[in-house]
């Protein structure tokens, strides 16, 4: 190897007759013109970093463009969401010459356990798309029972669209949110898990499929304290009719769904689960089970003053008194409280409901006390996996033909 010295350069090889030429051009700085091809022609320094350049801008906008579509789809802005759009489960479950105004049913077999759409099919939103595909979708029902008009979100599992399941009938669960439980459920949003986690359990074959329909629980806020313990308080909005009336005929019009009421179930937490619970003892006849978590075990709203024999009716210790002394269809109540709740009245009032009201005739309970479990629906979820979904699924029927 050899060195030059500073300031030199080694100078390249020429072949013999080749005139040495000024680096840029003669000597007086005009460029040469060399034929193409030439073995001493390099190839341009400049287009080589200008095209670096452009693939660096070029993997600049993509990623910023990545960055910007991602920001755009959490906020749900079109067109990088579906949420808005229009949802028809298929209308295997509603609408759509299904079931669409009672033709699905007419066409059934009349021993069939499974019950086809009834319709009219209603017009549901996509609130938001889950990883598996699945949607929940929302709609506004006006309910032709209690009067009342609300949303109502939806959830299909993907065994609803599977062809081995295309005609059967699946199992519904209510499940009702505490709190206001208005404007909106807090079951319909999946940062709970609730509908990963069915899917899931299905899959491990600790629940059944369910549909979940998840109405608002109240026509108001509850900000002033004011709640409707799911129930007909005189004078004011039928929420009880609303959630054991118009809901289940919103699903019965729009999925296929179990005939009898070993298909129906609900599932709450706090005044929820109390009016799950209620619902459950109250019409046996329509509801076969409920998960209630954290539940209230008697009607307290400020609404019943002065109505003291309708909040008697919708008491759960005198109807599960009732539904004993009458030796009425079985209902099953699985229990799941935390041993942190914030009204430490919560776990007592349940044990006692449990000790003289379980697994005396009709009456069957279970109760799973969560360790440290606090009164919030994130301690309620994964804990219904622990021991409650399979309490219910076992006594319940879908998916059925």
């Amino acid at each position: 190897m050899s060195y030059a010295p500073q300031g030199q350069q080694d100078q390249p090889y020429r072949p013999e007759g080749h005139t040495p030429q000024p680096p840029y051009g003669d000597q007086y700085g005009r460029p040469y013109e060399q034929p193409q091809g030439h073995w001493d022609q390099e190839e341009p320094e400049r287009p080589r970093r200008r095209g670096r350049r452009l693939l660096i801008a070029g993997v600049s906008v993509l990623a910023l463009a990545g960055i910007a579509a991602g920001v755009m789809t959490y906020y749900e802005i079109p067109p990088f969401t579906d949420k808005g759009s229009s949802v028809s489960f298929g209308q295997n479950g509603g609408g759509k010459g299904s079931g669409q105004g009672g033709s699905g049913a007419a066409q059934q077999p009349a021993n069939s356990r499974m019950l086809m759409p009834t319709g009219p099919a209603a017009e549901f939103k996509n609130s938001m798309t889950l990883p598996d595909g699945t949607h929940v979708a929302v709609t506004t029902l006006d309910g032709k029972k209690s009067g009342f008009k609300g949303k109502v979100w939806v959830w299909a599992p993907k065994e609803y669209d599977d062809p081995k399941f295309a005609k059967s009938g699946f199992p519904v669960m209510i499940a009702l949110p505490g709190g206001a439980g208005y404007p909106s459920n807090y079951w319909m949003g999946t940062d709970l898990g609730l509908q990963t986690s069915i899917s899931k359990w299905y899959a491990e074959g600790k629940s059944k499929p369910f549909l979940l329909a998840m109405p608002v629980l109240n026509p108001g806020p509850d900000d002033k304290g004011v709640y409707w313990d799911g129930s007909d308080i005189p004078g004011q909005p039928k929420m009880g009719t609303w959630l054991t009336e118009d809901v289940p005929d919103l699903m019965k019009a729009n999925f296929r769904t179990v005939k009898s009421r070993d298909g129906w179930a609900f599932m709450g937490s706090s005044t929820g689960g109390f009016a799950g619970m209620k619902a459950v003892l109250k019409h046996p006849d329509k509801f076969k089970a409920v998960i209630a978590s954290g539940p209230d075990i008697v009607p307290d709203s400020s609404l019943w003053k002065g109505h003291d024999k309708e909040k008697a009716e919708n008491n759960p210790e005198l109807l599960a008194k009732q539904l004993i002394d009458t030796k009425g269809p079985d209902v099953y109540i699985a229990f799941q409280v935390g041993d942190n709740e914030s009204n430490k009245k919560t776990l007592p009032d349940v044990q006692k409901f449990v000790a003289t009201y379980g697994n005396k005739g009709p009456v069957h309970t279970s109760l799973r006390v969560i360790p440290g479990g606090q009164h919030n629906a994130k301690t309620y979820v994964p804990n219904m996996g622990e021991g409650p979904i399979q309490y219910i699924s076992k006594v319940m029927e879908g998916p059925v033909e």
